[in-house]
């Protein structure tokens, strides 16, 4: 059987510019990303290396959400979903990508698994109050099961018709690959926060030593945090069903979907946030809590990490 190899690709699209604030030694850019406001808290650091910075950061930012989207047709992803079962030969990124995948799949007992973005052709979570037939959800878990895939870098075999999804990983994979590199490029001096959508990674504390003041959203509303959190170093990430959800017959369900059976997590948090080395690691435990359902708590206080969960 022949194997395709897939290039690497630039970004085509268009995004707006990003924008820039602050003064002195003090910088706040911001720019659009991965469905998420993104926002590079800067200090130490004079306008031009504020400015230099924060383009790098968007245009990185943007090279990624181009390459492991699965909305963008062409890219890497979809190329991957479109293979038909013929072995696709992949980079070093996203063979970094996949092997962290496996992991993840391993770690939680097949509970996280980047093929079960199928079951989004069952589900909508719009507010309403639509429940799909066990049959439909059925149906699609033949689609399900990272265990089916072959995967031995740099060759990946997805079996016709299955599909992968780096939504439960790739943004928190930003923020850290992001906070390296601005730690690569800015003096040694800088302070930095990463922050994207609310999944979040610094350096260290603020220029002048004080901790970054963070706020936890409250999924019952949206626009206003009710607790600050102080962070000196490390990343956050939150997983939750604020916005996307259903309920019916006066159930709520949130979208985070069990992939062995193919319907929502019974008694999940509304959301649990985590605190780590990584917004990696963070994002990696966040979900897991959330995909144990009931017994969310049990398992973040095995971790032995910070951990906030949101229930009524």
């Amino acid at each position: 059987m022949t194997s395709i190899t897939i290039p690497a690709t630039d970004n085509p699209a268009h995004h707006p510019d990003p924008t820039l604030q602050g003064s002195g030694r003090q910088w706040q850019g911001r720019f659009e990303a991965m469905a998420s406001p993104c926002e590079i808290l800067l200090e130490n650091v004079n306008e031009a290396e504020a400015r230099e910075a924060l383009q790098f950061a968007a245009r990185e930012t943007w090279r990624m959400e181009h390459k492991f989207s699965r909305y963008v047709a062409g890219n890497p992803v979809d190329r991957i979903n479109q293979s038909h079962g013929t072995p696709i030969h992949v980079d070093n990124e996203m063979a970094l990508m996949l092997d962290y995948a496996a992991q993840c799949f391993e770690l939680s007992d097949g509970r996280f698994d980047i093929t079960s973005g199928v079951l989004r052709r069952a589900w909508k979570f719009d507010g309403g109050n639509h429940l799909p037939d066990r049959s439909e959800t059925d149906a699609l878990l033949r689609l399900v099961g990272w265990n089916r895939v072959q995967w031995e870098k740099p060759s990946l075999t997805l079996p016709d018709g299955m599909e992968i999804d780096f939504g439960g990983i790739g943004k928190e994979y930003a923020v850290d690959r992001i906070l390296l590199d601005l730690n690569r490029i800015l003096p040694e001096q800088a302070s930095v926060l990463v922050n994207f959508g609310g999944d979040l990674a610094c350096n260290g504390p603020r220029a002048n030593g004080n901790a970054w003041v963070v706020g936890v959203e409250d999924h019952k509303k949206l626009s206003d945090s009710t607790e600050t959190l102080s962070l000196r170093g490390g990343a956050l990430a939150t997983s939750g069903d604020s916005r996307r959800y259903l309920i019916n017959n006066g159930v709520r369900y949130g979208h985070i979907l069990d992939p062995r059976t193919g319907w929502p997590i019974p008694d999940a948090p509304h959301s649990v946030t985590v605190a780590a080395p990584t917004c990696t690691l963070a994002g990696m435990l966040a979900t897991f809590a959330m995909l144990q359902g009931g017994e969310a708590e049990a398992f973040l206080q095995e971790q032995q990490v910070p951990f906030w969960v949101q229930r009524s």
